[in-house]
């Protein structure tokens, strides 16, 4: 096998000994290696194996996304490379607004579960009696830092990130009323934080925040793998569903990415929408036409009237509609290229 690839690794123990490691990148007849191997002297009694062999076979790309995870992992028990910025760009790079990044650190490092759970039963309720999905009432991370930080006015309020004016003119009063009825024992603004924040504190959050990336990065090629598998022996998204652990809402996200790079989704397409009556299809082709494909719910409502939210089969009218739209995509592209 050659070595087309490796890199040294250490990092200094609590008994102020050096441990040292490789990783490695081989290639033998077109299947590719990827492995491990820590120096067998420099482990301690409670090390099990000086070679772990991460991966093998003929995909480079599945290769690239199992080698940042594992690479993460090993970042984030303190191990650091002696050559940075080869194929874990990512990892070192520091983020271009360090500020906000530190807030997030801090708010998931110092958590006030009490408040966030009040925060969350209250975002439950305002999403159920505006018909709006939680996340786009207001996201975890930004319920985490208003459960740490506690505002008290609005200006405070538009002080944390994922926040903004809209945010805060509609939901500010109902925030503003669950945090500033929670003492607190810091000011705004914020800037004490990257004070209190150690450096080495910070920069083992920030390599758990890749290694999580990335393991769900090697999930999502995974499932898009037995998607495409799935596709090539003719079964429909049900199948594939079962195959692959994915919703049917998810799977119908990766044909539409696969139809973004190029993938063929039409004999899938095919299946799913014979049963649709050829009526139904035309009414959402043309309402496609007139109101165009960038939004789903003018689209919903012309084709199944202005009620069609309270009505049943929401979900799968909605999913009925991306399928169409993947297809009128394609025919407004082949349009576009041929003229």
């Amino acid at each position: 096998m050659q070595i087309v690839f490796m890199n040294c690794l250490s990092r200094t123990v609590s008994s102020g000994r050096v441990e040292t490691a490789q990783v490695w990148i081989g290639e033998e007849e077109g299947t590719w290696s990827l492995g491990w191997n820590m120096e067998a002297a420099e482990m301690d009694d409670s090390a099990q194996l000086a070679e772990e062999h991460w991966c093998e076979g003929g995909s480079w790309n599945e290769l690239l996304f199992i080698y940042r995870h594992k690479l993460a992992e090993k970042l984030t028990e303190g191990y650091r490379p002696l050559i940075d910025g080869f194929l874990h760009e990512g990892l070192e790079q520091r983020s271009r607004n360090q500020t906000v990044q530190r807030l997030h650190c801090y708010s998931d490092l110092h958590p006030h579960d009490e408040v966030y759970t009040e925060l969350t039963a209250w975002r439950r309720r305002k999403a159920a009696s505006i018909h709006k999905a939680p996340y786009l009432v207001a996201s975890n991370r930004l319920l985490r830092l208003l459960s740490v930080f506690l505002p008290q006015t609005v200006e405070e309020l538009l002080q944390l990130p994922g926040m903004g004016n809209h945010k805060a003119s509609v939901y500010g009063e109902e925030l503003l009323t669950i945090t500033s009825a929670v003492e607190r024992n810091h000011s705004f603004p914020l800037d004490w934080v990257e004070e209190r924040l150690g450096e080495e504190e910070y920069q083992q959050w920030n390599f758990r925040q890749q290694e999580q990336k990335y393991k769900q990065d090697l999930e999502r090629f995974r499932q898009r793998e037995i998607v495409l598998h799935g596709m090539e022996r003719g079964l429909n998204l049900d199948d594939i569903s079962s195959e692959s652990g994915v919703v049917r809402r998810e799977l119908v996200e990766m044909l539409e990415q696969i139809e973004k790079e190029g993938g063929n989704t039409d004999p899938l397409l095919e299946r799913e929408l014979t049963a649709v009556p050829e009526q139904e299809l035309l009414a959402i082709w043309s309402a496609y036409d007139e109101l165009g494909d960038t939004f789903l719910k003018p689209v919903m409502q012309r084709v199944y009237g202005e009620e069609s939210h309270v009505s049943g089969g929401l979900d799968e009218r909605y999913e009925r509609l991306r399928l169409v739209r993947i297809r009128y995509r394609r025919r407004e592209e082949a349009k576009a290229d041929a003229g």
